[in-house]
């Protein structure tokens, strides 16, 4: 008999999220999810200077209309 109980928590839960005004802490959110601080940043950065050369090169070769290969 107690599934009007539970049904009824549910649908306030539901509506309290559809409805709630989005007041995330992302931060405390990326903490508790473990994420490191900004990998992201990091890997474009490396990324971007191990090819950094190779962007020389083809921006050398469009300029001049020969092809690389």
């Amino acid at each position: 008999m107690g599934r009007g109980r539970a049904k009824a928590k549910q649908v306030k839960v539901a509506r309290q999220l559809k409805y709630s005004s989005g007041n995330t802490d992302l931060d405390r959110l990326q903490k508790e999810l473990g994420v490191p601080d900004s990998p992201a940043d990091d890997a474009y950065d490396e990324l971007a200077e191990k090819y950094a050369d190779y962007a020389d090169d083809y921006e050398g070769q469009r300029k001049n209309g020969t092809s690389g290969h």
